[in-house]
């Protein structure tokens, strides 16, 4: 298992290398001594904090959670910008917990999917530096992309081993999504589990914005998800009383219905069909684009994509946009599904043009 002190070791291994080939000894280990302060202060924030925020970086962010009706908020957040002491680099995710131990499942993974994808893509990095040294600058990107793709499948499947194997959270019943993407630099990098929603504005050509579906909602009934659920003797059905919403079952039909195909945790449909891989795709930012929305899917449920857009772009104060979104779902629920439990909903909207004008306090409580 890997902690968070051990991620720091890493990386101050990993920098050492790196300025010990490029700068005399002395320069180096101040430069590996700061980043391993930098990282062990992340790790602080990051165990009571939903964002981690630099004080020179120039991404502007706006995030918001509200509970539901279910319990205890079961959803959770993080932006961490300056991933890995990479100036133009930010991590962002947003995590949605289900069944009776959700809420500790889903803190357990927003706290390990950082760190394990950060010591995975620094050992795949390294492992392939040599290679990137004589490839193209498109063919660079594409190397790029292939090799966070490969960390974020090590990771995963290295989180949920750890979901399965502690001892205090039981995950049998109890699980969550994860949705998450890295900005390096002009690139985006998506990984999904499960059905929370990324959702990109890009101008078109009349001057509108036009949004665009960046990922999948893994539902059982997508015909590749259910018929891997099926040849693995897993069940996909709808209750009677829920016409349209389409289950996860076990053999005997019984347990445990969960509305999504892939997540994290519940240990009871892992031999059944349900799987923690994410989906993993990439994206170069264009001028056109404008910002991309993070939600689960208390917000999906009641908001359109269009309408999404919509709402964030007219907000005047942007630091407000992924407020105004959550308490328009809010409005539109009760509106639209009076009489149901209200869903848990989060969102994450990350601007790709800031305005000097709009400032973010140095550090968000959302937990």
């Amino acid at each position: 298992m890997v902690l968070f002190p051990s991620f720091v070791n890493g990386l101050v291994r990993t920098v050492s290398i790196k300025k010990e080939k490029n700068c005399q000894r002395e320069d180096g280990r101040k430069a590996v001594e700061e980043l391993a302060k930098e990282a062990r202060k992340n790790e602080l924030l990051l165990s009571s904090s939903g964002v981690v925020k630099s004080t020179k970086a120039n991404n502007f962010v706006s995030v918001f959670t509200n509970r539901g009706q279910k319990g205890v908020n079961q959803d959770r957040l993080l932006v961490w910008e300056e991933f890995g002491c990479q100036q133009d680099m930010m991590f962002c995710g947003v995590f949605d917990g289900h069944g009776p131990w959700g809420h500790f499942v889903v803190k357990r993974v927003r706290k390990l999917v950082p760190a394990f994808l950060l010591c995975n893509w620094q050992e795949n990095l390294a492992t392939t530096s040599l290679d990137l040294d004589f490839k193209m600058e498109a063919d660079k990107n594409i190397h790029g992309f292939d090799i966070w793709k490969q960390s974020y499948i090590k990771t995963c499947a290295a989180v949920d081993q750890d979901l399965k194997q502690h001892t205090g959270i039981d995950s049998y019943l109890s699980g969550t999504t994860a949705l998450t993407i890295i900005k390096q630099g002009e690139y985006l990098t998506i990984a999904n589990i499960g059905d929370s929603r990324a959702v990109l504005a890009a101008t078109s050509d009349d001057g509108t914005l036009t949004p665009h579906q960046l990922t999948t909602d893994f539902k059982p009934n997508l015909p590749q998800e259910a018929e891997r659920i099926t040849q693995s003797r897993g069940q996909v059905f709808c209750m009677e009383d829920e016409p349209g919403v389409y289950r996860v079952w076990m053999p005997n039909g019984k347990t445990p219905g969960l509305a999504i195909s892939r997540a994290f945790g519940d240990h009871c449909m892992k031999d059944f069909g349900l799987i923690s891989v994410p989906d993993v795709t990439h994206r170069k930012i264009t001028p056109r684009d404008q910002f991309v929305i993070l939600a689960t899917d208390g917000v999906w449920d009641v908001i359109s994509n269009q309408e999404a857009v919509k709402i964030v772009s007219a907000t005047s104060h942007k630091e407000k946009a992924a407020q105004r979104l959550v308490k328009c779902a809010i409005h539109e629920w009760k509106r639209k599904k009076s009489g149901i439990a209200m869903d848990d909903m989060s969102v994450i909207c990350l601007f790709f043009h800031s305005s000097p004008s709009h400032q973010l306090p140095a550090i968000k409580i959302v937990d």
